[in-house]
């Protein structure tokens, strides 16, 4: 595997090269390395790579926190990666610090239309509605380094001193709590300032959100990864929702804690060739996300891309899409089409 520094030389090389001879449509240096490593991991396990992820672990700002989450903007760009896809099994690279439960779960239900079999592949960290997205994969693939996370709700509760977010179950038990103390009369003064910002239908929402949350991953685990075994997919489900076990949203879920819940999770250390296409996927993905406008992108590893950079998204090609197998029905929408038909390897609009 090259290391950090032998990849930012690799980058090097591709611009010089790219300076001495430059051509119109050129894709840059950093194209061209994170898809030589996506190309270089679907050789190996013979399946259809989709990277999904944003620049959260890196030490830049990002125009606002909602551009960094998983959102239903995203299928957009998953339906654009999986346009010129023929594959029927995939390993859907995830880096992210989680988002919408409702966008997971429409993603997913879009992925399970089109591939027969999904891994999740885990270089670092999928955390919230991402481990929800991972639980709902036939397989996880994780590293000694990799961590899940717990799916509880989280709600951002806008207060006269700004926004402030929460896990729903903390908002539910501060309530009790609130509700416990306010029998003294003395107390309800202490308390109206948080009670101002429990806005109407948010205690019902918190319980419904967590139920939702549960449901999706049980019917998952019952249809994939646990096949058959309801008692137990709904235990899993519940253990990953229940805050009184992690008290925090950010807490680590490791390799050995999916493992000691019954789930089907591989070592990447099983395989030192795979682990290392992994991590060269991952550095080449940092690179982008250090060294470019770059917040949010999934890439295939044809190098069909969606990007979404300050102020903008754009989707690239970065080759043409392979021919589909005859008898193979791609059906593709109607945005897909008009993007098929566009000329140029590259298009994109203002956001």
């Amino acid at each position: 595997m090259p290391t950090w520094g032998e990849q930012i030389r690799e980058l090097r090389n591709l611009k010089q090269a790219a300076d001495k001879s430059p051509k119109p449509g050129d894709s840059s240096p950093h194209d061209l390395l994170r898809r030589k490593y996506l190309n270089a991991l679907s050789e190996h396990t013979g399946r259809a790579t989709i990277f999904y992820g944003t620049c959260w672990l890196e030490n830049k700002p990002a125009p606002n926190g909602d551009a960094l989450s998983l959102n239903l903007g995203d299928k957009q760009g998953f339906m654009e990666a999986v346009s010129n896809v023929s594959e029927r099994e995939l390993d859907l690279i995830l880096t992210s610090p989680g988002g919408s439960p409702e966008a997971a779960e429409a993603i997913m239900g879009y992925l399970r239309s089109r591939f027969d079999h999904i891994r999740a592949v885990v270089p670092v960290a999928a955390m919230s509605a991402a481990t929800m997205m991972s639980l709902a994969c036939d397989e996880i693939l994780m590293g000694t380094h990799s961590q899940l996370g717990p799916i509880d709700p989280q709600f951002t509760l806008h207060t006269p001193e700004g926004p402030r977010s929460a896990p729903a179950q903390a908002i539910l038990d501060q309530f009790e709590m609130a509700k416990a103390e306010c029998q003294v009369p003395g107390n309800i003064g202490a308390w109206l300032p948080l009670l101002r910002a429990l806005l109407p239908g948010l205690i019902a929402q918190c319980i419904h959100s967590r139920e939702q949350a549960e449901r999706f991953v049980a019917e998952q685990l019952e249809a994939h990864m646990l096949q058959g075994d309801r008692d137990k997919s709904r235990a899993v489900a519940e253990w990953f929702a229940d805050f009184s076990e992690f008290k925090s949203h950010g807490r680590p879920v490791t390799i050995s804690d999916a493992l000691g819940q019954g789930l089907k999770v591989t070592r990447l250390e099983d395989d030192q060739e795979l682990q290392d296409l992994v991590l060269s996927v991952h550095h080449a993905v940092r690179h982008t996300f250090n060294n470019t406008g770059t917040t949010k992108l999934i890439e295939n590893h044809h190098g069909r891309a969606y990007l979404e950079m300050t102020g903008q998204f754009l989707m690239q090609q970065g080759q043409p899409a392979p021919q589909i197998p005859s008898g193979a029905q791609p059906n593709p929408n109607r945005e897909q089409r008009r993007n098929n038909q566009r000329s140029g390897n590259q298009k994109g609009r203002g956001r």
